[in-house]
């Protein structure tokens, strides 16, 4: 069965993920990804001719999706925006009380590590991260407008302020390996939104 380009390139993608997630992008070798995902060396350059190229293609593809999550919650014109916001901070919270403190950001986890490694992901990093913030910002001003803000927020500033508080926060989960960070992020949004 031949499996069409796209179908393999999205499931080495898919199974980089984790594997990078877990252990870092340098430590990574790509005959663990290539092994994980089953398909050959040769198939690999096929689709990405260097693993920078293949850093920056999964980079890409992980902001793609994430981008399109954080639309679902922050887009949904039926909730207050305040309340959307809210639903997005919690989202980086476990689901479940005394679950691990695993982080499955990408941004978090690579941003320190890659950033003075590869022009080319380091600019897609900060496109990624530049694009949430512009969400955030974008609801903050549906939040004033719909009165569930207050109507003196700076919304570019505060959005700004917010990612990186939670991407600093989320940082300092993965080396304290607890909430403590996250749950003080989540004080101070709250406080800062006037919520």
């Amino acid at each position: 069965m031949n499996t069409p380009r796209t179908d393999v390139r999205q499931h080495i993608l898919d199974t980089a993920k984790p594997i990078i997630l877990g252990k870092g992008f340098s430590v990574v070798g790509l005959n663990e990804v290539l092994k994980a995902a089953a398909v050959p060396k040769g198939s690999f350059y096929h689709y990405f001719k260097s693993k920078e190229l293949f850093g920056e293609a999964l980079l890409e593809d992980y902001f793609a999706g994430y981008l399109a999550a954080v639309d679902v919650v922050l887009k949904n014109q039926d909730i207050p925006a305040a309340k959307r916001l809210m639903r997005y901070w919690q989202g980086w919270l476990p689901e479940r009380p005394g679950e691990g403190v695993q982080c499955q950001c990408l941004a978090t986890k690579l941003g320190g590590e890659v950033s003075d490694l590869s022009e080319a992901m380091r600019v897609t990093l900060q496109r990624g991260t530049d694009s949430i913030i512009a969400r955030l910002a974008d609801c903050m001003r549906e939040g004033i407008v719909d009165g569930s803000l207050p109507a003196d927020l700076d919304a570019d500033a505060c959005a700004l302020t917010l990612y990186q508080m939670w991407l600093g926060a989320g940082l300092l989960t993965k080396m304290r390996r607890d909430m403590s960070a996250l749950e003080s992020a989540m004080l101070a949004t709250r406080k800062m939104l006037k919520l």
